[in-house]
């Protein structure tokens, strides 16, 4: 039954995260940057002004007065706790593996067009969402796709059937991705360097009964308990491995101009391209790089728009712009590190990308950490993947009840987090390569809806924008600022934005 459960998601896999698949992927984003003119590039430094720049200037980013909202910066730490997982670590290995040195490069261009999608996403969902029964935000990609590709004409009911498909893959994905596949990896990497009583399953139903228990003590207490979890743990977590990282990359100096030569070079390598083999591995390295990229930043998924939806701002575009730091931070920042210690510490081949050992995944960058810092390694890469690991739980425990709260209401939330708890311990049991397979198929088949939703209001995203430029960068106060697709919420926003 496993067998034929793994062989038919094999297939659906390879169609969900296949070349036209992944063309949708990077395409959306191209088509955002090319709408917006290259936004990412010619308002970068504005951006970074206005996201990290802004974190002990301005209050509201630090702090919401609002108690149905979070502040800016906490739906910046929820969606990175989120994306900052595994991925970042165990993934880019297994990019590194599969595709070749070259595939880093890739991610690199994934992330460079994601960024605009991620941007579009958070616009959107701040411009169409709404408030639930107790006063709290509810954005995302099923609201757009309902209220705002559902608004136009004879798309009705597309734009609900979409909506609720959109919420059942991101429900099962936060099962697989979101969960289990986090425990699983928190489970390898703990007992890579502790055991308890010598069994295996014992001392994985261990570990699974205590992130459970943590877990529920933060889940239970909902987005601002979550929120205030994350705000504490993401900025450490990342300072620790992006510091941890660093230190092995100057260790190892002279191999940083290597590594770097080598990605370039393998991102387009024309070895044996007369026989066909060096349009394989371009083909190779793409594929890997581009997946690896979307899986670790999200972006596309429509996944991180529901948490930065909940955010106290104000401005549609304000939100977006944290979405693009999120992308830049996640892969340009923290997956480059993992790339350049796996690179730098010599356990790969830097030809073809192939592990010297033969070991994969967690096992290769838990070895290029245990080379350079000797057991402390195994265990800097144990600590990291538990902090990685047990927020991105937390984060998508929040998008699961979302998705969940869109189908079943609000009310019916509560069901979802006593579940998704319990799947912890179940996760700590079982074999995660079935389950993440799973969970990957579901996290490409969230991207489809949710990229249909941004293409089709592109044209939304592209005037909320512009309405923007002419407010902030061209000093014209007589446009009105478009805040919401509602008229009771754009004139409650209209008077907070001038408070």
């Amino acid at each position: 039954m496993v067998d034929k459960i793994a062989s038919v998601n094999g297939v659906i896999n390879n169609i969900v995260w296949g070349v036209p698949a992944l063309i949708l992927l990077i395409g959306t984003g191209i088509l955002m940057t090319v709408l917006t003119k290259g936004f990412q590039f010619t308002h970068f430094g504005h951006m970074m002004k206005e996201t990290v720049g802004g974190l002990f200037k301005k209050k509201d980013i630090l702090k919401s007065d609002d108690k149905h909202s979070i502040s800016q910066f906490q739906a910046l730490c929820t969606a990175l706790s989120a994306t900052i997982g595994t991925g970042n670590i165990a993934g880019i290995a297994y990019a590194i593996t599969m595709g070749g040195t070259g595939a880093v490069f890739w991610m690199w261009v994934a992330a460079i067009f994601g960024m605009m999608t991620n941007y579009s996403e958070n616009v959107l969902g701040i411009f169409y969402r709404r408030r639930n029964a107790k006063g709290e935000w509810c954005g995302g990609a099923m609201y757009y796709l309902r209220d705002g590709l559902g608004g136009k004409k004879h798309c009705k009911q597309i734009g609900k059937v979409l909506a609720v498909l959109f919420s059942i893959f991101a429900v099962m994905a936060s099962f697989g991705i979101g969960n289990m596949g986090q425990v699983a990896s928190i489970k390898e990497s703990v007992l890579n360097v502790f055991t308890f009583t010598g069994d295996s399953l014992i001392d994985g139903l261990i570990i699974g009964g205590v992130i459970a228990l943590v877990a529920a003590l933060v889940i239970i207490g909902g987005l601002n308990r979550i929120a205030r979890a994350n705000e504490k743990i993401v900025p450490f977590m990342a300072v620790f491995y992006i510091l941890g990282s660093l230190i092995i990359i100057v260790m190892h100096a002279n191999m940083i101009i290597p590594a770097f030569a080598s990605i370039f070079r393998n991102a387009f390598s024309v070895k044996a391209a007369a026989g066909g083999v060096g349009g394989a591995l371009i083909k190779q390295a793409i594929t890997w790089g581009f997946k690896r990229g979307v899986f670790s930043n999200e972006a596309g998924l429509g996944s991180s728009v529901m948490v930065h939806s909940a955010s106290n701002v104000k401005e549609p575009v304000t939100q977006g712009l944290w979405g693009i730091f999120e992308v830049f931070f996640d892969t340009i920042i923290v997956c480059t590190m993992t790339a350049l210690v796996i690179l730098t510490t010599g356990i790969v081949d830097l030809e073809t990308g192939a592990s010297i050992s033969g070991a994969t995944k967690l096992g290769l960058a838990t070895e290029a950490f245990t080379q350079s810092f000797g057991t402390l390694g195994g265990v800097f890469i144990a600590i990291a993947v538990t902090l990685f690991a047990f927020s991105t739980v937390l984060g998508w425990s929040y998008y699961g009840t979302k998705a969940w709260e869109y189908i079943f209401g609000t009310k019916a939330t509560v069901v979802y987090k006593v579940v998704f708890i319990a799947i912890v311990v179940v996760g700590s049991a079982l074999d995660a390569t079935l389950v993440i397979d799973l969970s990957d198929t579901f996290n490409g088949l969230m991207a489809i809806p949710n990229l249909i939703g941004v293409v089709t209001l592109s044209g939304t995203v592209m005037a909320i924008t512009n309405n923007y430029a002419k407010r902030k960068f061209k000093g014209d106060q007589s446009v009105k600022p478009m805040l919401s697709h509602f008229e009771d919420i754009q004139e409650e926003q209209e008077k907070n934005l001038s408070a």
